[in-house]
């Protein structure tokens, strides 16, 4: 029977001390009901600290409106869970799971506890199998394969918003897999107009009906953010491992849920580390992480791009400085190429799929494809070097191959790298789009390529790619 109490013994931002507490449990979930002029109100908390009979309780909502004396503290005896079927698919929710789309709560008899539950690293299978998203710099370059967590580091201001909204468009599974890839989509907070970008783009764009949606808006309780990916990726776990669904996680931003860790950690009178953060923050972010992979028993996925954004534009800032050691690898968006109108801006040679090698090549994608990308890469970094000669001995005073590099620089950024949001590139259109752009540059500088490879696919005709040189 659940034992309710009257009154609190202190009340200190979002957190709420409760003593004289039996049998509470770590990550319980706690239900308040605030009286106030014979109005009652209703919220939700966790427990997070347990101290002899001493409960410290984290309140979603915000503690306004609550006092040490009007409040009735009822344990649920529950850490907190949300219900799952198939008809999450099509709906919006907020950061707790409830529906924001005026639509009723699912209803079923399966219930999970949105912490998850340890995953045997036995039972994971290797990623294999590509994903494509219709964007050339990631297909061809930093491929995104099925099981993998692969982030994208941007800044403020860059165009991260459009990117994910693209990507929730365009991706499908390989051209012989018949499945559909269901998108979750988590949002962590955003602003009311970007979280309308994103509900308007999917509506218009008929994606809406694979598509579950998570959304904590900038106005909504800072300890609701800690909550919302990993109510999401409970829902992306269930859709997965237990009804063998293809499903690709965005959680944007990243760097919203850090701060709000670090705000609530400060509430806390926790000892800070790096820049503020807890000390725990890299634990937390792995826990969100190594929640994407595929296991044995299933033939479902969960694939996870986190998006996050870097502050004033450093890498080496604590959020992207973790995910990178815990993800493999990234997508970096580059603010020059945003500066140039280049869209999408991903900068390419900061840029990795750790697991790209697996999933692409003959089987997967095409045979050239490894040769191409490393080409590509090898070629681009060359440009570099050009740009930097150039401007200090002047462009008239480069070499003709140097003057080529040139040329193969521009043309890579404007038409490989660039791409408008409704260009949907397949594989093939993409690696023929880099055979192109390798042909501005002398034959002999294909260092990184089979002669094998050139002698197949060099001279083929690519007239039909629709860019132009």
């Amino acid at each position: 029977m659940a034992i309710e109490y009257l009154g609190l013994s202190s009340i200190n931002g979002p957190l709420i001390a409760l003593e004289g507490v039996q049998d509470a449990a770590f990550d319980e979930i706690v239900e308040f009901t605030i009286e106030n002029q014979g109005i009652k109100e209703k919220k939700l908390g966790r427990i997070i600290e347990i101290y002899d009979d001493k409960a410290i309780i984290q309140v979603f909502e915000g503690s306004e409106n609550m006092s040490l004396v009007n409040t009735h503290t009822r344990l649920t005896g529950h850490p907190l869970e949300i219900s799952l079927s198939l008809d999450l698919l099509g709906r919006t929710f907020d950061g707790l799971g409830r529906p924001i789309d005026g639509m009723k709560p699912i209803h079923s008899n399966i219930r999970r506890d949105v912490n998850g539950k340890p995953l045997n690293p036995v039972s994971r299978e290797y990623p294999r199998n590509y994903i494509r998203t219709g964007i050339s710099a990631i297909d061809g370059l930093t491929t995104l394969i099925r099981g993998q967590k692969l982030p994208i580091f941007s800044g403020n201001g860059l165009p991260h918003d459009r990117l994910a909204a693209q990507i929730v468009k365009q991706a499908s599974l390989s051209d012989s897999d018949s499945d559909e890839l269901i998108i979750v989509f988590a949002a962590m907070g955003v602003k009311y107009d970007v979280a309308e970008f994103f509900k308007t783009t999917f509506a218009e764009s008929g994606v809406s009906d694979h598509v579950v949606m998570f959304l904590n808006l900038v106005s909504d309780p800072v300890v609701e953010r800690l909550v919302t990916p990993k109510v999401a990726l409970t829902a992306a776990e269930y859709l997965a491992f237990e009804e063998n669904k293809q499903v690709l996680v965005i959680l944007t931003d990243m760097t919203s849920y850090a701060e709000a860790m670090r705000e609530v950690s400060s509430s806390k009178g926790e000892i800070p580390s790096r820049k503020g953060y807890p000390g725990y923050l890299y634990s937390e972010l792995a826990t969100i992480y190594e929640r994407a992979g595929i296991v044995h028993g299933s033939t479902g996925s969960v694939t996870q791009i986190p998006i996050l954004t870097m502050p004033n534009d450093d890498i080496t800032h604590p959020i992207p400085d973790l995910t990178g050691y815990i993800t493999e690898g990234q997508i970096v968006l580059d603010r020059t190429l945003h500066g140039q109108s280049i869209y999408p801006p991903i900068n390419v040679l900061p840029s990795l799929s750790r697991l790209m090698k697996d999933g692409i090549g003959e089987g997967y994608t095409r045979i050239d494809h490894q040769a191409v990308a490393n080409q590509l890469f090898s070629s681009y970094a060359k440009v570099g070097e050009v740009r930097a000669l150039a401007s200090v001995i002047g462009e008239d005073e480069l070499s003709y191959t140097d003057k080529k590099y040139l040329e193969f620089g521009k043309a890579f950024e404007s038409e490989f790298v660039g791409q408008s949001e409704s260009d949907n590139r397949d594989i093939v259109n993409t690696l023929d789009l880099g055979w192109k752009l390798l042909h501005i540059l002398p034959k002999e500088d294909l260092d990184r390529i089979d002669t094998k490879i050139i002698d197949e696919f060099y001279d083929r005709k690519h007239d039909d790619i629709n860019v132009d040189l």
